[in-house]
């Protein structure tokens, strides 16, 4: 990708790790930046419970547009590590420490260590929308039919 074309987003480091690294596309097609855990000591991560994981940076975005936060496959797939909202927003004028909601869906404990690569961090285009209340909405095939109705769930 040429830089011409990167949008330019403003990042603070906060972390105070010797090695921390603000995040990087790991490959050049990428499409999200891996956030590394920014913690002094060791996290367990228990069956069923989640913890709030710092990332030592905090970011300024153009109005716009949002970071989305996601899991890494592999914790989820091989650790079943994963975001309790996924994805999570990070709206672009929030100007906080970014941290991420972990949760444990496996049945054994998982340790976070500082530096992990934790989750991935996304960002994308929004629009706001003025809403304009009626009494009915425009008809469609499908209508009001929800969960299931076009095959099987």
């Amino acid at each position: 990708m040429k830089k011409s074309h990167l949008i330019k987003i403003s990042i603070k480091k906060l972390s105070k790790l010797d090695n921390f690294k603000i995040p990087s596309y790991q490959s050049d097609e990428a499409s999200g930046v891996d956030l590394s855990a920014s913690i002094n000591s060791q996290i367990q991560i228990h069956p069923w419970e989640r913890e709030i994981i710092p990332c030592g940076i905090s970011i300024a975005m153009p109005k716009g547009f949002e970071a989305q936060i996601r899991p890494r496959s592999g914790l989820a797939f091989k650790h079943g590590i994963t975001i309790l909202n996924t994805p999570g927003t990070i709206d672009s004028d929030y100007r906080g420490e970014i941290k991420v909601v972990l949760i444990n869906l496996s049945n054994t404990s998982f340790a976070i260590n500082p530096g992990d690569r934790i989750a991935q961090m996304i960002f994308a285009n929004t629009i706001q929308v003025e809403f304009e209340e009626v009494n009915d909405l425009e008809k469609t095939r499908r209508g009001d039919s929800g969960f299931g109705s076009t095959g099987k769930i």
